[in-house]
């Protein structure tokens, strides 16, 4: 990939489609404050920061946010970059809420079957199970940081119901101060059918077939009120 056209001089980074879209549902983020919390390896970092918004991008892992540093400035971009275990990190208390909130949460992959033909035989259901655990747990630490009109988009790049419809189900049962913003047809263009009753979107390996097709991808936009 790095031998291609533009690429050591900053031109485009690498980017599954359907990962592409749950940064876009915030909506216009020049100047503002955005967290991204299990930000590694830093695709949705990179978007927020091409849009103008001062991103604060929160990993476990110093290893994997090495490539985000690279990445950042490869592509002439700035980020604050903190290694921390976004299910208890916290910013500092003089710090202003932030009103947009990333939760791209770590999940069983399996909307990445696609790429990756061994997800059947490497996942099981206590993978997606353990998984689902840490993203409530996730959810929760999430819903801390957020302040009255906060935007809190939840992701994950899994086909499972509960890591996706029921872990949002259960989140807004648990925190009745959240409200689902649903996502409108025209903020994905071409992809209508992504949308679902609850108005969340949840992207098939089998869309865009004519053009490669794209990860399964779930999000949820959610406000704090």
């Amino acid at each position: 990939v790095d031998t291609l056209d533009g690429f050591g001089d900053g031109q485009w980074w690498v980017q599954d489609a359907a990962a592409a879209l749950p940064a876009r549902l915030f909506g216009d983020v020049s100047g503002q404050h955005v967290i991204d919390l299990c930000a590694a390896p830093g695709g949705k970092t990179l978007e927020l920061a091409a849009a103008g918004a001062h991103v604060t991008a929160v990993d476990r892992s110093a290893q994997r946010l090495v490539r985000v540093t690279h990445n950042l400035k490869r592509m002439k971009l700035d980020a604050q970059i903190i290694t921390a275990d976004a299910t208890t990190w916290a910013p500092a208390p003089d710090t202003p809420s932030a009103k947009f909130i990333l939760l791209d949460a770590p999940c069983s992959a399996t909307g990445t079957i696609r790429r990756h033909p061994d997800i059947p035989r490497l996942k099981g259901v206590h993978d997606v199970t353990r998984m689902a655990r840490l993203q409530a747990e996730l959810l929760a630490n999430a819903a801390k940081l957020a302040a009255s009109g906060t935007l809190l988009i939840y992701c994950t790049c899994s086909l499972q119901p509960e890591e996706g419809e029921q872990q949002i189900a259960a989140f807004l049962a648990a925190n009745p101060d959240f409200a689902r913003v649903p996502i409108k047809p025209d903020e994905l263009p071409g992809l209508d059918h992504a949308l679902t009753p609850d108005g969340d979107m949840r992207t098939l390996p089998t869309f865009w077939a004519d053009k490669g097709g794209m990860d399964g991808f779930f999000a949820a936009r959610l406000i704090r009120q």
